[in-house]
């Protein structure tokens, strides 16, 4: 594997982990009622937040996992737990009113001030775990020990690979506003209430695979990719 396969194929694998494309909705509820401006100053904050947590992992590895003793396996199932709860409220209560700021329109002339205050809101459970999860972690870190045999071109090829999936997060998220105008209250409502049980369900997959990481026998590794077969 040389600097430009690992690129891409570390681009390829944190779109489809980060998802920034299915997550709009999510994003576009989280953030309803403000505008356009104050929608990209949160979009900004999540994908520097994207960029340094990923970037930090890079270069870390299972060092700091290591250092507190927490396997790959336990992070996975605290990974699924927070989907899990994040799902249930997404599916069971009303998420617009759960997120949505008190008043987005307090300071429509101080972006930066409201951007600030969401992410504040926003960086658990929706940029971590639902952005940057364990399986995104796990790629940048699998990806990291790639580019460490091929030298300083692949540690720059990782560095651009995270930086492209945190450019195509911001500009999903910013055009998150058309999207939500689209829809409208009752759109958003059905939308999100059926990504809350999708969400659940990999939440639940996220704990089965770890579970069966850490367990001898006791759940069936074959649960954790159950279409492996068919894809062969």
């Amino acid at each position: 594997m040389n600097a430009v396969d690992l690129g891409v194929n570390l681009f390829v694998a944190l779109f489809a982990l980060v998802d920034p494309i299915g997550n709009v909705p999510i994003f576009a509820a989280a953030t309803a009622g403000a505008t356009a401006a104050q929608r990209r100053g949160v979009s900004l904050y999540i994908s520097l937040f994207i960029v340094a947590f990923l970037t930090f992992f890079f270069f870390t590895g299972l060092a700091l996992l290591e250092f507190f003793g927490i396997s790959l396996a336990a992070f996975r199932i605290a990974g699924g737990i927070l989907l899990l709860l994040l799902g249930l409220d997404m599916a069971r209560e009303d998420f617009l009113k759960t997120f949505a700021d008190v008043d987005p329109t307090t300071d429509p002339g101080d972006v930066r001030g409201y951007a600030r205050r969401r992410f504040q809101r926003l960086v658990v459970p929706i940029a971590i775990p639902l952005l940057i999860g364990p399986g995104a972690i796990s790629a940048v870190i699998i990806q990291a020990g790639e580019a460490t045999r091929i030298g300083p071109a692949g540690t720059a090829a990782g560095l651009a690979a995270i930086g492209a999936a945190a450019l195509v997060t911001f500009v999903c998220f910013s055009l998150s506003g058309l999207i939500s105008r689209l829809l409208g209250e009752v759109g958003m409502a059905v939308v999100v209430r059926v990504l809350g049980l999708i969400l659940c369900a990999l939440a639940i997959q996220f704990i089965i695979i770890g579970l069966g990481e850490s367990t001898n026998g006791f759940i069936n590794l074959a649960a954790s990719s159950p279409y492996a077969d068919a894809a062969e």
